[in-house]
Parts: structure tokens; C-alpha cells; sequence
């Protein structure tokens, strides 16, 4: 069995870490550095640069150099090989990139490490699809000997901005399929989570990768990441993140009209049909919220229950919810982990408060979690209200934290237009045994996907993204690879 705390120890001691441009290993040109804390303890784990514009103008070029000239004599072939190389280096340091996951942005060891399958599948996903780019021949209607074809050809320097709250799987999702179609990267991850992607710049270094192919920045999203929107040496913007920073992030874009693609907040609706399985339906609820302490994008967090069974289900899912055990992710035992941040648990507390205050009932939690071995950290406990309805702050707005909002509903007619009735479109869940009622619900409900009988099911084969509010743009599947391609035309003559 790993120790971790020994590997703790010896991964994070508190020293600077550098960032990664032009395959050089920096400071920040400014001088100036962030603390990186574990918000388990508030422990200090390292120094990282706090880059800016300046910064961000280097690695763009350098991306630029490499994009024009090493890497864009890459065959198919080699960037697959580069690929499959970078995914034998996960493997080998998977303990690792979890472990620098779970002390930098607090999600349970045992979650991280379960994650393992989805890593290295995308990783190796993509690597097949590098080999699998190509055009069309296409019949024309001209007279003569004229000839129509197309070519797919990357679009040219990525710039790709992450939030906190799965650096290893966030990177990956962005820079493999970059890499596949022969595109540059300048990444900057989350000021809250900046360590892990630095280790995933070394073992891609490791692995062959060219010198600019990958730059890293770290820094504000205010100074770096508004610098790398509005850029105007990248050709392409991917944002995952909150919906007010993605459209300031568009329109930022429209200043080379930059394509950009976009995965945003959500509000994602639960609906437990009468007929459910409710033993096997309640943990699964329960955890589309509660998995990374409710920091997720998809977040099942309005769970909507048919009348006949509310009150047992809700009940059930409470039960479930104070049972679950809080505290470091480092600990093997631990079910839900820290919230990244004092002011992100804050503002969680914002909304444990407005609930009561607007007449919703705490069935379990509604507080922060406190006492022996939590001391330092950013703690909340798992909260389940009762009593919501629709028109509350906690059935409308993204909390992102371990917080269900439980709502009865009696028709599957008024429960669709209730789930519907949100800006936001990224994500659904539907238990029911009837398999009618399964497909009339998922083709009705307005999301990106929707998951029947279970939830989080994410796959590098299928594409993933929102409508509305929540973004557009597909990561995952070969849609995925056309979000940085871009199609040419070429006709020819013959006569």
C-alpha cells in the first residue's frame, strides 16, 4: 500500500515551481510568484510564478515558431507515437499526478486514482485519431477534366484555459487532440491548481515532445488568462469555467475572431421517476452532487422526484448524504474532500444561509464542517434541502458545492418544463425502469447529455459539451477533432 504522506512529503516540500515555455523551464518576467495551498489544511505546497501578459506573449510565440516549424513536419505517425509515448508516461507516474491533484485542489485519493481508465483512454483515444484525419474527394458539376477535393489542416495555436477542479483529466481533454491534428498549446491552468499540470509538462517533455508544441503559464486569470483571450497571435480559444468568465472570453475573441469553444456552468436536473429503482437510484443521486465536494460542472444538483416517492427518496438520500465521511482527500477513507478555496467555501455558506432564509428546509448539513483533523481547511458539509421551489437562489444558481435542492413533481409533462426552465443546458439524469418513459424524457430534457439509470459516465469516444447557456463546442468523439481543424478547398484544372 502507498504511503502517502511520505509522497507527499517528497513531492511537495514548499520550493518554487517553474513554469514551461519554449521547452525552457522559467520564472515569471515580473519576479512575482503565488502560494500553492492545500485546502485540506491551508498547508503551503509550493511557489509558482504569477505570470502576465508579458508572459503569455512569449508563449505564443513560441508556440507560433514551433507551429511554422519543427512540429508541422510531423507526420500522422509520429504525433500518434508521441502520443502513445505520453500515455506510457501517465501510466508510470499515475500515483503520482493523483496524488499532486488531491493536495492541490483537495478531491479524494480514491477518486483521482479511479480516474485512471478515462486519462489514459483519452490519451490513447486521440492518439488513434491522429493517424485518422482526412478529406473528401468530391464530384463537382463544372464540365471538363476540373477535379474538387478537401484537406483538413490544424487550425493553428490553441490557447486553452482550465479550472481547478480536475487539472489531469481538464489538460488532457485539451491538449491531446491539440497534439493529435498538429496544433500548438498555450495552457493556463487555474491560479487555485497549478501544480499538476506543470508535472504533466515534465512527462510530456519527457516523452519527446518538441520544444513550444506545449507552453504553460500560470497566473491570474485576470492578467494571464484575459491576456490569452484576447491574444491576437492564437487562432483558437477553449475555456472550461464559469458562464460570466466564457463570455467575457468571447468577447474577447472577436478581436482576430478567434474560433472558440466553450464548456460553462450548469444546473443540472435529476428526475426520479415513480417507477425507479430506488435502492440503486439513491446513492447514484446522491453522488452526481456529492463527488468532488459539488465541484463539478455537471452536477446534478435539482433533484426532482415524482410525489408518490419524494419523501422516502428524499429522505433516503439525506440519510446517505450524512453518512458520507469529510475530511482530507490524502485519507483513503475520505468521501468528500475540501472545497478549493476560503472564499469559494464563502461563498457556498452565501447559499446555505439564502435557502432557510427563503423557507427551504435542511434535511441534513447546511453548515460548515469543523472539528478534530479539519482544522485549516475549506470544509462543508453534504446538505440536502427540502421543501425548494423553483423560484429559490438554490434552484437557479450554480452553487458548486455539496448542496441538493429536492423538488416534487407530478406529471412527466410539468417536470420536463420545470427542468427546463434554466439558462443552462449541460448536463441531465433520468431514472426510470419503463423504457418509454427513459426515451421520452432524455430526447425532451435540453441538455448536452443526459444519463439514464446512472450519472458522470464520460468517455473519450463520446462527445461532451452544453446548449444555452452552457457553452458550445464538443470535447470528446471525433467531433472533438474538428473543434481544430479547419477544412480547405482545393480544385484543380486537369484540361
Amino acid at each position: 500500500m502507498t504511503d502517502w504522506k511520505a509522497l507527499a512529503a517528497e513531492i511537495y516540500d514548499g520550493s518554487f515551481r517553474p513554469m514551461f515555455v519554449d521547452g525552457a523551464w522559467c520564472e515569471a518576467r515580473s519576479g512575482r510568484v503565488m502560494d500553492a495551498r492545500n485546502p485540506a489544511d491551508g498547508s503551503l505546497l509550493a511557489t509558482v510564478p504569477q505570470g502576465d501578459a508579458a508572459d503569455i506573449d512569449a508563449a505564443v510565440a513560441a508556440a507560433r515558431k514551433a507551429f511554422e516549424g519543427p512540429w508541422s513536419k510531423f507526420t500522422p505517425f509520429e504525433r500518434q507515437a508521441l502520443l502513445l509515448r505520453i500515455a506510457d508516461g501517465f501510466e508510470a507516474a499515475w500515483e503520482r499526478l493523483c496524488l499532486s491533484d488531491t493536495l492541490d485542489m483537495g478531491m479524494p485519493i480514491q477518486r483521482t486514482l479511479a480516474n485512471s481508465r478515462r486519462v489514459l483512454g483519452m490519451l490513447r483515444f486521440y492518439a488513434g485519431q491522429a493517424v485518422a484525419v482526412h478529406g473528401q474527394t468530391i464530384p463537382n458539376s463544372f464540365p471538363g477534366e476540373i477535379y474538387s477535393q478537401t484537406v483538413r489542416e490544424p487550425v493553428g495555436v490553441v490557447g486553452a484555459i482550465i479550472p481547478w477542479n480536475a487539472p489531469i483529466a481538464g489538460s488532457v481533454w485539451k491538449i491531446a487532440p491539440a497534439l493529435a491534428t498538429g496544433c500548438t498549446v498555450v495552457l493556463k491552468p487555474s491560479e487555485e491548481a497549478s501544480l499538476t499540470v506543470l508535472m504533466i509538462a515534465r512527462i510530456m517533455q519527457e516523452a519527446g515532445l518538441p520544444d513550444g508544441v506545449l507552453n504553460i503559464v500560470t497566473g491570474l486569470g485576470a492578467e494571464a488568462g484575459a491576456a490569452l483571450a484576447a491574444h491576437l497571435g492564437v487562432d483558437k480559444i477553449v475555456f472550461t469555467g464559469s458562464t460570466a468568465t466564457g463570455q467575457a472570453i468571447a468577447r474577447a475573441a472577436t478581436g482576430n475572431l478567434k474560433r472558440v469553444s466553450l464548456e460553462l456552468g450548469g444546473k443540472s436536473p435529476v428526475i426520479v421517476c415513480r417507477d425507479a429503482d430506488i435502492d440503486k437510484a439513491v446513492p447514484v443521486a446522491a453522488m452526481a452532487v456529492f463527488a468532488n465536494s459539488g465541484q463539478i460542472c455537471i452536477a446534478g444538483s435539482r433533484l426532482f422526484v415524482a410525489r408518490e416517492i419524494h419523501d422516502e427518496f428524499v429522505r433516503r438520500v439525506a440519510d446517505f448524504a450524512a453518512k458520507l465521511r469529510i475530511g482530507h482527500g490524502i485519507d483513503e477513507g475520505t468521501d468528500v474532500g475540501p472545497i478549493i478555496s476560503a472564499r469559494q467555501a464563502d461563498r457556498i455558506a452565501g447559499y446555505l444561509a439564502a435557502g432557510p432564509n427563503e423557507g427551504a428546509e435542511v434535511l441534513t448539513g447546511g453548515a460548515r464542517a469543523e472539528g478534530a483533523g479539519l482544522e485549516g481547511g475549506n470544509f462543508i458539509h453534504p446538505t440536502v434541502f427540502g421543501g425548494v421551489t423553483d423560484d429559490m437562489t438554490i434552484a437557479r444558481e450554480e452553487i458548486f458545492g455539496p448542496v441538493i435542492s429536492a423538488l416534487p413533481f407530478d406529471t412527466l409533462d410539468e417536470v420536463v418544463e420545470r427542468a427546463n426552465t434554466t439558462p443552462y443546458g449541460l448536463a441531465a439524469g433520468v431514472f426510470s425502469t419503463h423504457l418509454g418513459t427513459a426515451h421520452k424524457l432524455a430526447h425532451r430534457i435540453k441538455a448536452g447529455s443526459v444519463w439514464v439509470n446512472m450519472y458522470h459516465a464520460i468517455d473519450p469516444a463520446v462527445p461532451f459539451g452544453g446548449v444555452k447557456m452552457s457553452g458550445y463546442g464538443r470535447e470528446g468523439g471525433t467531433e472533438h477533432l474538428d473543434e481544430y481543424l479547419d477544412t480547405k478547398a482545393i480544385w484543380i484544372n486537369a484540361d
